[in-house]
């Protein structure tokens, strides 16, 4: 399979998985934590590089840097996906207390003072509200961020392909 539909199809995925985030907001009233926001973020990254590596069909260098982006932009939403998981799994009493809304944060505190409070989590993020096949939401991101960077490794390290004719 070339670059370009490789690239296309992680796009699709992204879309994929953004749409049923915000299904489960809109449609099921699922209110997403400030770690469930920058996880978005991460598929929202994933799926821009692929959508614009797709665009631009890359070979060779181009593929490995497109590869690269995609594995660094997945891994930051795995990072994030770990911490929330890593928030559920602690004990009632240890679990931060809950904040404010992301939306009240940014009508309300700096942006980087957002990012902050995101990054360390809530209470609201060790909140478990659905779950799909024993797993939470954050668990099955992390298996999808983990998917993409497995695929943005592949693409930065394999081996380049043989010009045409060169091929026998």
């Amino acid at each position: 399979m070339n670059s370009r539909a490789v690239f296309f199809l992680i796009f699709l995925l992204c879309a994929g998985l953004l749409g049923v985030a915000f299904y489960m907001e809109h449609v099921m009233g699922l209110e997403p934590c400030p770690l469930c926001w920058l996880q978005r973020f991460g598929f929202m990254a994933a799926g821009i590089v692929s959508l614009l590596a797709a665009l631009h069909g890359p070979h060779g260098f181009g593929a490995r840097v497109y590869g690269l982006l995609l594995s660094v932009s997945a891994g930051a939403g795995l990072a994030m996906a770990g911490r929330q998981l890593w928030l559920q799994s602690l004990p009632a009493d240890q679990v931060p207390a809950c904040g404010p809304s992301v939306d009240y944060m940014l009508d309300v505190l700096p942006w980087m003072e957002v990012l902050t409070t995101a990054l360390k989590g809530t209470g609201d993020c060790a909140e478990v509200t659905w779950r799909f096949l024993g797993l939470s939401i954050p668990g099955w991101t992390a298996i999808f961020f983990l998917l993409l960077v497995i695929v943005g490794l592949v693409m930065l390290f394999r081996p380049p392909r043989k010009p045409e004719w060169l091929q026998g």
